[in-house]
């Protein structure tokens, strides 16, 4: 485990990184550039200061450095001169490739995986993010533990014979590393069985869940804030959520939509992060509904979007509804709006600062949510208006009335508490409330 006090040693020995991106025969130098932009992003959010960068053509692999010998010293010798104390890779390193570049370099040098975990580290703030942060350190540091030793030949002390004399130190320090990460995946297992629970008590109460999701820094935790008068974390950093954050959307007929804010995608995200956050994201796959968020703002939103597609794919939260939410039209060009609702219809532009656009977009997340509702017209004696209770906090009116012996409503409800209403349903053939009023249902 990385203490905090070493965290901060090693943020405080680099202070200014020199980055470079990589084009390859699958990744095209336009491509290249822009990852190499949101790199300088990345850096910022970690508190770096960026003093010089390179975009690579690479054509063929090196084994050892990635680059060729040649192209190899002219980065160093340029990070050098920018006065980096540390060069950083929009690419992943092998451990072999990690370890010849220090050599070369005299510097710290690290890939985009490593960084992003670095930032995620140092904005894990409960227990349990800490321990996923942590998952994906060890796992990443593992392979890498070789390169962290100056001497792989000196050995613990030891009588001989007895048990553990003349191990390496490296083996050692692997051994409990692995013990560290069974420890820690029984730790999140029990918060998963924890968070399955919580979930499983939700299903019971019958609230349907929305997820806002989408690529890092899109506005969804501003967007959260603005639909439930929250008073969730939004920075304009990159990872300002790690947490799900789950508040509730009461609509105006007074049903009840839980909605939960999830951490961030972004391209590349490194695998082991993927798989230790799976608990916090299981939110967005256990959802009714997602509300995918993209910044209006930014140029490369085409990318995002299908980052994050290929993200929820991945954690088998495909094929959930979807709504598709342009945020912060407050920063773009009306041209650059409707652009993109032509690019994707269906979609809608809304701004979490102003406000604009909210109430086409709470009308679309009901309208999703009782798509697959079965519509109904209830009779409930005053008696038994708990029931009247349920169908408003769970389903959509469509109208309601009164007499002096019951309350009848024409309603939407879902399908989990269809069994429950059965002793109501006057008709479920959608009849409408003026035929109701009309006497011809009784």
């Amino acid at each position: 485990m990385i203490s905090t006090a070493a965290q901060k040693n090693q943020k405080q020995s680099i202070a200014r990184a020199f980055l470079v991106g990589i084009a390859t025969e699958s990744i095209h130098k336009a491509e290249a550039s822009e990852l190499l932009d949101e790199l300088h992003s990345l850096v910022q959010t970690l508190g770096l200061e960026t003093v010089g960068e390179a975009l690579v053509q690479l054509r063929e692999i090196t084994p050892s450095l990635l680059v060729g010998t040649g192209k190899a010293q002219e980065l160093v010798q340029a990070a050098e001169a920018a006065g980096a104390d540390a060069i950083i890779f929009d690419h992943i390193l092998s451990p072999l490739q990690q370890r010849n570049w220090e050599k070369l370099s005299a510097k710290k040098v690290f890939d985009r995986a490593e960084l992003i975990i670095k930032i995620f580290a140092s904005r894990a703030l409960t227990k349990e993010a800490s321990l996923q942060v942590e998952l994906a350190q060890l796992q990443y540091a593992l392979p890498r533990l070789a390169h962290s030793y100056d001497d792989l030949m000196r050995q613990r002390g030891g009588r001989y014979g007895t048990k553990g004399s003349g191990e390496q130190k490296l083996e050692l320090d692997r051994r409990e590393i692995e013990r560290r990460i069974h420890e820690i995946k029984t730790e999140l297992e029990t918060v998963r069985k924890e968070r399955s629970v919580q979930r499983r008590r939700r299903e019971r109460a019958g609230v349907p869940r929305a997820a806002i999701v989408g690529y890092t820094n899109a506005g969804k935790s501003s967007l959260l804030n603005a639909l439930t008068a929250a008073s969730v974390n939004a920075e304009d950093k990159l990872f300002a959520t790690l947490d799900p954050t789950t508040r509730r959307l009461l609509f105006a007929q007074g049903q009840t939509l839980l909605l939960t804010d999830t951490v961030g995608f972004i391209r590349n995200l490194p695998h082991g992060l993927v798989e230790a956050f799976r608990s916090t994201l299981e939110e967005a796959s256990q959802a009714d509904l997602l509300i995918h968020v993209a910044d209006a703002s930014d140029a490369r939103i085409d990318a995002h979007i299908a980052t994050t597609l290929q993200v929820l794919s991945e954690i088998g939260a495909s094929d959930i509804p979807r709504i598709l939410v342009l945020n912060k039209i407050d920063l773009a060009s009306p041209d650059a709006v409707n652009a993109f609702l032509l690019r994707y219809p269906g979609s809608i532009a809304v701004s979490a600062r102003t406000g604009e656009g909210f109430s086409v977009l709470v009308k679309a997340i009901q309208e999703k949510l009782t798509a697959s509702m079965k519509t109904l017209t209830l009779r409930i004696p005053h008696a038994d208006y708990h029931i009247a209770s349920l169908v408003m906090r769970e389903g959509t009116v469509l109208a309601e009335r009164q007499d002096d012996e019951n309350t009848w409503i024409w309603c939407r409800i879902p399908e989990r508490i269809e069994k429950k209403l059965e002793p109501y349903v006057v008709e479920s053939s959608g009849s409408r409330m003026d035929e109701v009023e009309a006497g011809r249902i009784r």
